[in-house]
């Protein structure tokens, strides 16, 4: 490592991508976890109107920010611009709260390409005067991978801009598919790192303060990675929200999310809630891709607060007024 690597001021930043439901949230959940000594302010990004991923998010002590107005790569950029500025003031006491922290994390949805993220710390110089981007990593689901190569160009992206790549759920696939699967990644970026994870398990030291991102490197892939551009989505792709205040009964959800399932599972790309149910003191996390899925009890809720379900859908094709109505019918 150069002398003017080891000795740069600017806040180094990790941007965390991936597809939805790689295990992004469980990554973040583990390096806030993990024994690194460090502050970390954390961004998060949703896709669609209301965010579930920062009411997954533990560790209390961390600055949590929420941008869910859509894309990060689009809409959200000024978002991430002018969050990441008055960070920079809160660092330097010139809010009404000082904020302490040594590095940024940025997790975005699964439906963005991370190369408009990488953007904004070299066409702002405000944000590239304080902050440094350090890596993008991407978590890779090794059990639906294929077919997010194959139906998504934002997946590809994903793919092709990673610094580190995570192989995460190698314990869902045959040592056969999971080498097939780091062929084809390797052939798409083989100037990645690669690890094989299982519940987004990594060393710390692997994946943060690694001064990964190659600026030049990336102008090789994409010469006009600096530009500015249109970014289009999949039109088809959509996301559906839900909130209830009245308590649910789990099976009824179970039951329900089956017989979506079996009809549009290949359509469902992420789901995931926090469920108010009857008679359990604990709250009920609620998600999963595709035909996976799972439900476990959370922390207790709290006594100053209302507990309300709150359920998102995302994915193609979606019925909003027959999910609405199977939703309804949970109710206890």
């Amino acid at each position: 490592m150069s002398p003017a690597v080891q000795t740069d001021p600017r806040i180094p930043v990790t941007v965390l991508t991936g597809f939805l439901g790689a295990g992004k949230t469980t990554l973040l959940n583990y390096v806030l976890n993990a024994n690194h000594g460090e502050k970390i302010a954390v961004i998060v990004n949703e896709f669609g109107e209301v965010g579930i991923d920062n009411q997954l998010v533990v560790g209390a002590n961390e600055e949590i920010f929420e941008m869910n107005n859509g894309c990060i790569c689009c809409t959200v950029r000024s978002d991430l611009i002018r969050i990441l500025g008055d960070l920079s003031d809160a660092r330097l006491g010139k809010k009404d709260r000082k904020v302490n922290f040594d590095r940024v994390l940025i997790e975005t949805t699964g439906l963005a390409d991370p190369a408009p993220v990488a953007q904004t710390f070299f066409v702002d110089p405000s944000i590239s005067s304080d902050y440094r981007l350090d890596a993008i990593v991407t978590v890779v689901d090794a059990k639906h991978a294929e077919q997010h190569l194959n139906d998504g160009h934002e997946a590809q992206e994903q793919v092709a801009f990673a610094d580190v790549l995570l192989v995460n759920k190698t314990d869902l696939v045959s040592d056969t598919e999971l080498q097939k699967l780091e062929q084809r990644l390797h052939a798409m970026n083989p100037a990645a790192t690669l690890y094989r994870t299982q519940q987004s398990k990594i060393e710390i030291n692997q994946i943060l303060g690694i001064h990964a991102f190659n600026l030049d490197k990336k102008l090789e892939i994409e010469p006009g990675f600096l530009e500015e551009e249109d970014h289009e989505h999949d039109d088809e792709v959509g996301s559906l929200f839900f909130r209830e205040t009245r308590p649910l009964d789990l099976d009824k959800v179970e039951g329900f999310i089956n017989e979506w399932l079996i009809e549009h599972g290949t359509d469902t790309f992420r789901y995931k809630g926090i469920l108010n149910i009857k008679d359990l003191e604990e709250r009920i996390v609620f998600q999963g891709i595709h035909m996976l899925f799972s439900a476990y009890p959370d922390r207790l809720w709290r006594e100053d607060e209302q507990r309300i379900s709150e359920f998102v859908v995302i994915g193609r094709h979606l019925d909003e007024a027959w999910f609405q109505q199977q939703f309804t019918n949970c109710i206890a």
